[in-house]
């Protein structure tokens, strides 16, 4: 039988885990602490696996479901949905590892080392309050030429075109060592 969201609202906590199936594998764990944990049970080669898709009421009945059947879908085409989803989490934290900002400091502290203290200061200032603000949390590889633009026609609105220069130079060096730094992590032995 199907749940419903008031039969998942009435489930209590008992002395040992339990389980309130759905259908298709699907199913609810009510721990003995309380929680209410949506799994869904599934074989891959043979063996017998298990997929969370979050906490009641965070994730709905219809969002559980949903998520079912995208996994299933997964199955039907001999993909594991527990390593499609670890897949799809370290390309996010890659993404997020690899904004802007990050990929900035880290090209300034590389090849910035050896210049003198004035020039470092000009060129981090730079960063942080004519770059940062606006691409600094954008994955590097998703930046557009527009959105550079758009930085550096902030920076000429104010009259100041060494800093406009400076700026398209030290863009141009990023997004070079990014290039660089994602070039040879793909071809690092895994």
């Amino acid at each position: 039988m199907a749940l419903t969201d008031v039969a998942i609202r009435n489930a209590r906590p008992t002395g040992k885990t339990q389980r309130i199936w759905d259908g298709g594998g699907l199913y609810l764990e009510v721990t003995p602490g309380g929680s209410k944990l949506w799994r869904l049970k599934y074989r891959f080669d043979g063996k017998e696996k298990r997929l969370s898709f979050g906490r009641y009421p965070e994730v709905s009945l219809k969002d559980a479901r949903t998520r079912r059947d995208e996994a299933r879908k997964l199955l039907a085409n001999d993909t594991d949905p527990s390593e499609h989803k670890k897949a799809a989490r370290a390309a996010r934290l890659a993404s997020a590892a690899n904004d802007f900002e990050s990929v900035a400091r880290d090209w300034f502290e590389h090849m910035m080392s050896d210049k003198a203290e004035s020039h470092r200061v000009k060129v981090i200032a730079r960063l942080e309050n004519d770059l940062f603000p606006w691409l600094g949390k954008r994955p590097i590889a998703e930046i557009t030429a527009p959105e550079i633009l758009g930085c550096l026609r902030r920076i000429e609105e104010r009259g100041a075109r060494d800093t406009t220069h400076g700026a398209i130079q030290n863009c141009t060096a990023v997004f070079a060592f990014g290039i660089a730094r994602i070039t040879l992590l793909k071809q690092l032995p895994r």
